[in-house]
C-alpha cells in the first residue's frame, strides 16, 4: 500500500475559475511507502496525463497524476445558482465564485493511491465555511457542498472518493465515518459524525490546529478498464484512523519545511 501526503493552501485565485490559464501547483508532495516507511519525493515518471488544470478534461490510468480542485466559500449558497438551476462546477464563470471572495486549493494525487490532503487555513476567524471538490470542463463533475466550519468549531477530518468510469471522472463523494480521529487534544465529536476543533484552539496555536485533513481514494475503472481499488482499502481500514496516523507523520516531516512552500 502506498499513501501520498499532499499539502495545499486556501488562496484567492481568479485563474482557477476562468479556465484560460494553467494553474501552477503550490503543493508539497511526499510519498510514504508502508513497507519500510521509506520517504521520497514524488516524480512525474510514468505519468501519462499532461492536463494540469482542474478546469480541463482528462482521461487517466492507474499511476497517472490527476488534478482537481477544492473551492471554499463562507456559505452553501455560493455554490448554487440564484434561479435554482443545475449545480455548476466552480470552473463555470456563471457561478461567480471569484467575485464572491471564494478561495481554492489544487491537488494532483496519483490515481488509485490513498492520499492525505492537508489544507492550511490562513483565516481562522470565527464563521461558517463550506467546500466543494471539482474537476473537468465538458465532463465537469463536482461534489455536494459540505460544511468544514461553523461559528464555533472547525471540522478537521474528511474522506473524499473520486469515482471514474473508463478513466473519466464521473463524481466526487464526501464520506463520513464518525469520530475515530477525535481522541485527545481538546477535539470533540460534532453531531456524532465529524471530528471538530474549537476555533479558540486554532487561534491559540496560530491557526495550525485548524488545518483540514482529507483522506482521498479512488473507485471505478481507469482508461484501460482496470479496477481502482484504493477506496476499497480505505473502507476496510477506516477503523484504524489513517488520518490520525499520517497527520502526526506529516507534522514531523513537513512542518520544518513549511516556510519554503
Amino acid at each position: 500500500m502506498i499513501i501520498t501526503l499532499l499539502k495545499g493552501t486556501m488562496e484567492d485565485d481568479d485563474q482557477v475559475f476562468s479556465m484560460t490559464k494553467m494553474i501552477r501547483r503550490k503543493t508539497c508532495l511526499i510519498m510514504i511507502m508502508m513497507m519500510g516507511m521509506f520517504v521520497t519525493t514524488t516524480y512525474a515518471a510514468g505519468d501519462t496525463n499532461n492536463v494540469y488544470s482542474p478546469c480541463l478534461d482528462a482521461k487517466v490510468q492507474t499511476g497517472d497524476g490527476f488534478t482537481f480542485g477544492i473551492a471554499f466559500a463562507s456559505n452553501k449558497q455560493s455554490f448554487l445558482q440564484d434561479n435554482g438551476g443545475p449545480q455548476l462546477s466552480p470552473c463555470d464563470h456563471r457561478l461567480g465564485l471569484a467575485s464572491n471572495g471564494a478561495s481554492v486549493a489544487v491537488f494532483r494525487p496519483k490515481v488509485d493511491e490513498i492520499s492525505l490532503l492537508t489544507v492550511n487555513r490562513n483565516d481562522t476567524a470565527s464563521g461558517s465555511g463550506y467546500m466543494v471538490a471539482f474537476a473537468g470542463q465538458k465532463y465537469a463533475a463536482r461534489s455536494l457542498p459540505i460544511m468544514f466550519a461553523d461559528n464555533t468549531h472547525t471540522i478537521t477530518s474528511f474522506t473524499l472518493v473520486l469515482e471514474f468510469s473508463g478513466g473519466t471522472l464521473q463524481n466526487l463523494f464526501w464520506k463520513s465515518y464518525g469520530c475515530n480521529s477525535c481522541s485527545g487534544g481538546g477535539n470533540i465529536c460534532l453531531n456524532n459524525t465529524d471530528c471538530a476543533v474549537p476555533n479558540s484552539k486554532c487561534q491559540e496555536n496560530g491557526g495550525s490546529g485548524c488545518n483540514i485533513g482529507i483522506q482521498l481514494a479512488f473507485s471505478g475503472t481507469d482508461k484501460n478498464l482496470d479496477v481502482l481499488n484504493s477506496w476499497y482499502e480505505v473502507k476496510n481500514l477506516r477503523q484504524y484512523s489513517l488520518y490520525t496516523l499520517y497527520s502526526n507523520l506529516r507534522d514531523t516531516i513537513v512542518t520544518p519545511y513549511e516556510k519554503f512552500f
